[in-house]
């Protein structure tokens, strides 16, 4: 007898999102999964301090977090990356409005998707759009248009629109032909939306907007009274998503455990799809007693393998050839990553040679669309990062492997980011294990196709630490060291770092999972002399995730961060380390305090090695400075220059150096401008 599976409503699995009453405009030049990932932790560090400006679904409307004196209705835009859940957050607005808990001023709420808006080729009244999709209000609109201030309109994706609306242009108003202002009047959609947000048709009304942070730009002159911005998961907010998703408590608990305790998995979980991936994908080694807890993935790749692996064993046998049907499935995913594009139609499939069946809807979800007046089915992943893996997985199944090296090359040579995602699976399924579940319902990867990857690899590592001289070089260094990490190809990371000294991320952002990526390249080289991380927005979590491997360096500048007390305590912690082989530190400017200097004084006394000091720019005052002034005392200290620029020092906080500079055999360069206190003897300032 089939098991009979539980069906579970929206209220059931819905886990409360985390909004923000700001927005940023951003134009990325990069994967938006790379990029969000920058400041998400930012942002729980804020939240956790209380510092946060949170607002609610059911806030969006109100006065207090309106930034116009409009009187005549409000429209407010609502930011988010793919998968962050602006289309379900919008499901759940409406439902949430249906059952009476929110928004009751509002008697009607409309909700359309900019996708679906895209089939509508002619011009169209508004009445007309809202009887396409909500028939049943026939001849009852006019009673609605009455109380326009009881109307609220959604629309869904403005980053799906295919149709520019273009709220910068002053003339647009004075054109009959560009303006809607009776909801009979037939026009493009495009003017409809515009009319609608601008007040000029139904003035009065409520809109709501939900966009990726890719085209915010295109609102900037629009009448939008409040902004917002969803961060998806935060803090707990991660946790409650998988006691919702598994019916076992004790299972959601072991699988939150395990992506906790894997920053790479963690720092993903702030978005709900990637949630929904980690619980499919991890949830059987948690329920099954045969699962080798040790193959429990903690790569993205390892993770999208396990995902792919249970549909394939699910599925897999209903088909003859699921090698050949998933090799036609990620050509054509490979092509929609090229040209951005994520719906597909009938057509396509055609094209790829694909036929709509129960294995392929493993991959594929079909969607209805409207059409005119009729209905037709699409077809997309479940999320954009499954259509990259699937386009990255055809490249170890194609019957012609020398088409490997195009296809990478084609990706690498992409400005935009694209293809980051890509690459980084494609680097990560050349490693065998990886590749080992694959490869029990796909057969055997092509060796020589393997053997090709792992030499492009290892070619693009060598050119990039070579020749990062700016900043898109930089950044490349950093993507080709990602592409090492996904690869856990021991061998192939010594071959490419062997003989490297340097490594320089001097002002780029560093995110806690690059943290975890440059943390694994210094573990297994023997030969690093300099880390620079100056001014890289690293905070406690990036430093923890550095920690392991810092002692390993000779010199180590890491000022300009928000280490605070608490990080300098996981430097301190490299200093005492009896392998320890820093001579030069650089902590300026990273929120050190008199209360942590403590802990740093305690490193400092039973260190050997360190020669250099910078920790200016840090509110030690005289009772930190006291701290380290008896550290320096120590006979075995070897520190010969000390920066303490404006770190708060007075007068009454020399002595204890004046004590110092008698005793201290090895001191001979002390910086101290922009303190409060009288200068010491010229013999110990330095001039710089």
């Amino acid at each position: 007898m089939k098991e009979k599976k539980k069906v579970f409503q929206l209220v059931d699995r819905y886990a409360e999102l985390t909004l923000i009453s700001t927005v940023r405009d951003r134009r990325l030049v990069e994967h938006e999964l790379l990029a969000r990932g920058r400041d998400h932790e930012e942002c729980r560090e804020k939240d956790l301090r209380g510092e946060l400006e949170k607002i609610r679904t059911d806030q969006l409307f109100e006065v207090s977090f309106s930034r116009s004196k409009s009187k005549s209705g409000s429209s407010a835009a609502v930011a988010g990356v793919p998968g962050i859940g602006k289309t379900t957050m919008v499901q759940k607005i409406v439902y949430d409005w249906a059952t009476g808990k929110i928004y009751q001023q509002f008697q009607f709420v409309f909700s359309f998707r900019f996708r679906d808006l895209n089939t509508i080729t002619c011009r169209i009244s508004l009445k007309e759009l809202i009887l396409h999709q909500y028939p049943y209000f026939g001849n009852s609109l006019r009673e609605v248009w009455k109380n326009s201030k009881r109307l609220l309109f959604i629309f869904d994706g403005l980053d799906e629109f295919k149709h520019r609306i273009d709220f910068s242009n002053s003339q647009r108003d004075t054109r009959p032909r560009l303006t809607c202002t009776d909801t009979e009047f037939r026009c493009e959609v495009s003017d409809i939306v515009y009319s609608l947000i601008q007040h000029k048709l139904l003035p009065g009304c409520s809109v709501l907007l939900t966009t990726r942070p890719t085209v915010l730009h295109l609102l900037k002159k629009a009448e939008i009274t409040v902004w917002a911005e969803i961060l998806g998961f935060v803090g707990e907010e991660r946790k409650e998503y998988f006691i919702r998703h598994f019916e076992d408590q004790m299972v959601a608990a072991d699988v939150f455990k395990h992506v906790k305790e894997n920053e790479i998995l963690y720092t993903m979980s702030y978005n709900p799809s990637y949630c929904w991936i980690l619980a499919l994908a991890l949830g059987p080694f948690f329920t099954e007693r045969v699962r080798d807890p040790h193959q429990i993935p903690k790569t993205i790749t390892q993770l999208y393998s396990y995902y792919i692996y249970n549909i394939l064993k699910n599925h897999g046998r209903e088909i003859e050839n699921p090698r050949d049907v998933l090799l036609r499935v990620g050509q054509m995913a490979f092509r929609g990553v090229f040209e951005k594009k994520i719906v597909f139609t009938d057509g396509d499939l055609i094209n790829y040679i694909l036929h709509p069946s129960q294995f392929l809807s493993g991959f594929l979800m079909e969607l209805l669309e409207r059409e005119d007046s009729a209905r037709c089915v699409v077809y997309t992943f479940p999320h954009l990062t499954i259509q990259e893996f699937v386009a990255a997985l055809t490249q170890f199944l194609n019957i012609y492997p020398g088409n490997i090296l195009k296809s990478l090359t084609e990706a690498h040579n992409t400005i935009d980011g694209r293809f980051e995602i890509f690459l980084r699976f494609v680097a990560g399924l050349s490693n065998p294990m990886t590749a080992r579940g694959l490869e029990e319902f796909l057969g055997p990867f092509h060796h020589q196709t393997i053997c090709r990857v792992i030499e492009w690899v290892e070619e693009k590592v060598k050119y990039q630490i070579h020749n990062a001289a700016g900043e898109d070089d930089t950044r490349n260094l950093l993507n080709t060291l990602h592409y090492l990490f996904e690869s856990q190809n021991r061998e192939l990371a010594q071959a490419t770092l062997g003989s490297v000294e340097k490594l320089s991320f001097c002002e780029m952002p560093l995110t806690p999972i690059d943290c975890t990526v440059l943390s694994h390249v210094i573990g297994l080289c023997d030969t690093i002399k300099q880390l620079d991380f100056w001014n890289c927005r690293i905070q406690f979590e990036g430093i923890e995730r550095l920690g392991p491997g810092l002692h390993k360096c000779q010199e180590l500048r890491l000022g300009g961060n928000i280490l605070g007390d608490s990080g300098v305590k996981l430097v301190s912690a490299a200093l005492r380390n009896p392998k320890c082989e820093i001579q030069k530190l650089r902590l300026n400017d990273v929120g050190l305090t008199d209360t942590g200097a403590e802990d740093l004084a305690s490193a400092l006394s039973a260190n050997r090695t360190l020669t250099e000091l910078n920790l200016s720019v840090n509110k030690l005052g005289d009772s930190g400075v006291k701290l380290v002034s008896v550290a320096l005392r120590n006979p075995e200290c070897k520190i010969k220059k000390l920066w303490l620029w404006k770190v708060g020092l007075t007068d009454s906080g020399t002595e204890d150096l004046v004590s110092t500079l008698t005793t201290n055999q090895s001191l001979t360069e002390l910086a101290l401008r922009s303190n409060s206190r009288t200068d010491l003897s010229p013999l110990f300032i330095s001039s710089y």
